[in-house]
């Protein structure tokens, strides 16, 4: 059975009962999943209240009590990892071995800020007068708006809300109205380990509508977003013009550099298999490959090779490695790319069509000889599409990985300790990855610089965004 739709509200789930719904469609099918109801006005002003009435007194919570309840939902995320994987693999098209994996892999999220928040730290100052006592602490900044993508709607939900539930604020959550089912399972999780009422609520509606909504109230204290640079800078204005502090984790459009000296054949297997992820609906997905000219050739033929052989279908069908993309309107907007490829004198290596079938399938793409001011190399492509050209050496690789205003995350293949070390300290991005994909785990930091975002999740930095600097001083 597909997860029952609702609304999450002051510890309530509220089901259509004369709301607007819309329907959740199964991309790979086009089957209708079920009905997601949309939040009124009024069902906001009452998330708005609970998560207020409840920050008085989560505020206060024991480190124990918060880190007892994330360790309930990380066992609960484990035990039922193949039933939340299966509904999201439904709503949001992905291979169940990838929906499976990002559920049992974001109970360790939980597991991690279980245990870092035991251990939010203030400091005593040594004082200039005997007399005084100088000290700081960190207090919880109070009720956050959080907004998650549709690419990973369980690992980007868990990350913002036991951020913010660990640190001891409360949350209302904005999650993807098009694959809701992994939101919705949280909720019943956080629910069943005992998480007192207004602590979490789920709201659903239209996006624009319900975060400016959200962020005007003066309630907000902390806004964080997960989505494309555009929306992220709309809704970082807005909550600069009241003052609010943000999280950003924006869009990228990720450079991969290979050197002749890397192990080449297995640099190209490793990111044609990265780069079907989720059918390159991913944020860090790599998307621009620079590859040396001795290289070129032998990367090119192996890279081709490997994606030629990727099975592409239903997620739930067994042997599936890649699904469709997630939105309808993805399918053109790939063509779009491959288009403007062709106009600019690209040559298409492999794919470069929609699939003919049901649902919506875009086939793993190759692009040669495309310029850099083409769309494929200036815009993120969130799709199965990779361009491949040649560079020379390590100063004009860097110069042109960098010419773009994105800096979230990067790859790099060699065996040259010199080469890694200059190439990590030039490239501009909050995540460089040298010969294997490191990114993402529960305690490491995750986000990047320039138009890619502003803040981390994860790490020792993951309560960052959720804390308010206090000095106290006395005599």
């Amino acid at each position: 059975m597909y997860e029952q739709l609702a609304l999450y509200i002051d510890g309530e789930f509220l089901a259509g009962e004369g709301r607007r719904t819309q329907d959740v469609i199964n991309p790979a099918t086009l089957e209708v999943l079920g009905q997601l109801p949309h939040a009124t006005e009024a069902d906001l002003d009452r998330a708005l209240a609970s998560a207020q009435r409840a920050f008085e007194s989560w505020k206060h919570s024991s480190p124990m009590e918060r880190s007892a309840i994330l360790r309930k939902v990380a066992s609960l995320s484990r035990e039922r990892a193949q039933e939340i994987g299966r509904n999201m693999t439904l709503d949001q098209g992905k291979p169940l071995a990838e929906s499976v994996g990002e559920i049992t892999s974001c109970a360790e999220h939980a597991d991690w800020h279980a245990e870092e928040c035991r251990r939010i730290y203030g400091r005593v100052v040594p004082p200039r007068n005997p007399n005084v006592r100088q000290f700081v602490v960190r207090e919880p900044i109070g009720v956050c708006a959080a907004f998650t993508p549709w690419n990973f709607p369980y690992n980007q939900a868990i990350r913002k809300i036991a951020a913010a539930l660990g640190a001891g604020c409360t949350v209302i959550l904005k999650g993807p109205e098009d694959s809701p089912s992994a939101v919705m399972a949280i909720a019943r999780m956080f629910h069943e380990a005992g998480l007192p009422k207004g602590c979490l609520n789920v709201v659903w509606g239209e996006p624009a509508k319900i975060s400016d909504y959200l962020i005007r109230s003066p309630i907000v204290r902390k806004v964080s977003f997960t989505g494309s640079v555009p929306v992220g800078k709309q809704l970082a204005a807005l909550a600069g013009a009241h003052m609010k502090r943000v999280t950003m984790e924006l869009g990228g459009h990720s450079p991969v550099l290979v050197f002749d000296d890397a192990d080449v054949g297995r640099a190209a297997e490793m990111l044609a298999k990265f780069k079907i992820r989720n059918a390159g609906q991913v944020c860090v997905s790599p998307t621009r490959f620079y590859v040396q000219e001795k290289a070129y050739e032998e990367f090119l033929a192996r890279f081709t090779e490997v994606l030629k052989g990727v099975k592409v279908g239903d997620g739930l069908q067994e042997g599936t490695q890649m699904g469709p993309l997630a939105h309808e309107r993805r399918v053109p907007a790939m063509s779009k790319f491959v288009e403007d490829a062709r106009q600019r004198g690209g040559k298409i290596a492999l794919g470069g069509e929609p699939m003919d079938r049901k649902g919506y399938f875009f086939s793993p793409t190759v692009v040669t000889e495309v310029p850099d001011d083409s769309m494929l190399m200036t815009e993120e492509p969130f799709g199965p599409l990779a361009p491949v050209v040649r560079f020379k050496d390590t100063d004009e690789v860097l110069r042109r990985a960098n010419s773009l205003p994105f800096g979230l995350s990067s790859y790099v293949f060699t065996n040259s300790l010199q080469t890694a070390t200059k190439v990590s300290n030039g490239l501009e991005a909050g995540m460089v990855n040298i010969n294997h994909f490191g990114s993402a785990l529960a305690e490491t930091p995750f986000g990047g610089i320039k138009d890619s975002g502003i803040g981390s999740e994860g790490g020792l930095e993951t309560f960052d965004g959720y804390l308010v600097t206090k000095f106290i001083t006395h005599v």
